[in-house]
């Protein structure tokens, strides 16, 4: 059947771990060289499979890891990423949490707090996060498409707090630093006394699907506290993105 045969080809490319030229996949598989070189054209033009040096070795696509991704359980996802989370409550003795990004909202997945005893923490508890207000969400909202950034400022920009960003030409300019800064920050935004760092976690080039935050008291988390989290953040987005690509490759 056609589609055995398309399955065949993504396997054989997936399990390789490397670019596979079509002579390559046509001698793994024994299809005649025509047919093989049409399967392997299909799965291009459906971005299944990609041809990133341009000399025709091919490697899993962007929308199958996009669809990989998507079918993907926050269990999964947890099971990768909460190792790295632990360490870095551990290291910056705050709490971390990991949020992500689906049917149009943001939603805390997973929260790790500090092991020290004497340390006050804040719990941002989980779920759906305002797309406006929450340094998880506009961590990713930044990064998203222009039409998607419009769908968020035409919406209801409810205000939480007197910090809260409410108007367009704010959240436009916050969109900007964020890019600019590589992380986002909530100044008590949600909750009076209360402030967050996060970074988006970028999957390939399918943009930011994930976020890694900090979030603790205003007493401790000021401007320059806010920036030195945020750009360890950045790093630690980057590992969390290996490990849940790294879990996708595994299972493909």
């Amino acid at each position: 059947m056609h589609l055995d045969r398309l399955i065949t080809i993504l396997e054989i490319i997936a399990v390789a771990g490397r670019p596979v030229s079509a002579t390559e996949i046509q001698r793994a598989t024994g299809l005649p060289k025509p047919t093989c070189y049409r399967l392997v054209q299909t799965l291009q033009d459906q971005g299944l499979v990609t041809a990133p040096a341009g000399d025709g070795r091919v490697v899993i696509g962007e929308r199958l890891i996009r669809i990989a991704l998507l079918g993907k359980s926050d269990v999964d996802v947890r099971r990768a990423a909460a190792p790295l989370l632990k360490a870095a409550a551990v290291q910056f003795n705050e709490t971390v949490f990991l949020s992500r990004f689906r049917n149009s909202q943001v939603e805390i997945i997973h929260v790790e707090t500090p092991e020290d005893p004497a340390r006050a923490y804040i719990h941002p508890g989980l779920g759906v996060r305002p797309m406006h207000a929450c340094s998880c969400s506009k961590a990713i909202a930044a990064f998203s498409e222009p039409e998607f950034q419009a769908c968020i400022i035409s919406g209801s920009l409810k205000a939480y707090t007197e910090h809260t960003l409410t108007t367009e030409a704010e959240l436009r300019a916050d969109f900007a630093r964020i890019v600019e800064r590589g992380f986002a920050d909530c100044d008590q935004e949600i909750d009076l006394g209360i402030a967050s760092v996060a970074a988006p976690v970028s999957i390939g080039n399918i943009g930011a699907t994930f976020s890694v935050g900090a979030v603790g008291p205003i007493r401790r988390f000021g401007e320059a506290y806010r920036s030195e989290i945020g750009r360890k953040l950045v790093d630690l987005a980057t590992r969390v993105s290996g490990a849940i690509q790294l879990c996708n490759v595994v299972e493909v």
